[in-house]
């Protein structure tokens, strides 16, 4: 199972983060009003940043975005947590400069996401924030299903609330 692919749509290019898109991951992440609604609001900060960058290439699964048109890194997103037992695994962990808010982008960079995944297992995962009412809304958008199951992820700001939505692999 590749977690780092590189996916190609009509307005996005997504491609494995490399430890050199750090200024550029950096330069679109520390815009506060990107993660106000977030947990981790305090995500545009240098240090706090610096670890969210360094787990995306921890973790094997970490994906750049790219605006098609012009090659410019517009956020991320990555592969987390695949649970062979479960045929399950996490998307998220994404961001979008502001300029690329409004749906048709974070909904490309999931749907290329999903199709790739789903030829490896049955459930991708999403993780929101109880208090994120716009990444609730995007998941409603793009077909999440919401579990009855909530979990609590840990940040450096403290624990928080997670609804669990589900996106399965669609029926051949």
């Amino acid at each position: 199972m590749d977690l780092q692919p590189t996916l190609t749509g009509e307005r996005v290019v997504l491609r494995p983060t490399v430890a050199g898109d750090w200024e550029t991951l950096f330069a679109v992440a520390r815009d506060p009003l990107i993660w106000a609604l977030h947990p981790a609001h305090d995500r545009w900060q240098e240090p706090v940043f610096r670890r969210y960058f360094e787990d995306a290439l921890a973790c094997g699964g970490g994906l750049t975005i790219l605006d098609k048109t012009n090659g410019a890194v517009i956020g991320a997103s990555r592969y987390y947590g695949h649970v062979p037992e479960r045929d399950e695994i996490e998307i998220g962990w994404t961001f979008l400069a502001r300029d690329y808010w409004g749906g048709a982008y974070n909904r490309e960079v999931k749907q290329l996401m999903l199709d790739h995944i789903h030829a490896f297992v049955e459930t991708a995962l999403f993780l929101v924030g109880e208090g994120n009412l716009r990444s609730q809304g995007a998941m409603r958008k793009i077909g999440g299903v919401e579990r009855a199951q909530r979990l609590v992820r840990d940040y450096p700001t403290g624990p928080a609330a997670q609804i669990v939505y589900e996106i399965r692999r669609p029926a051949q």
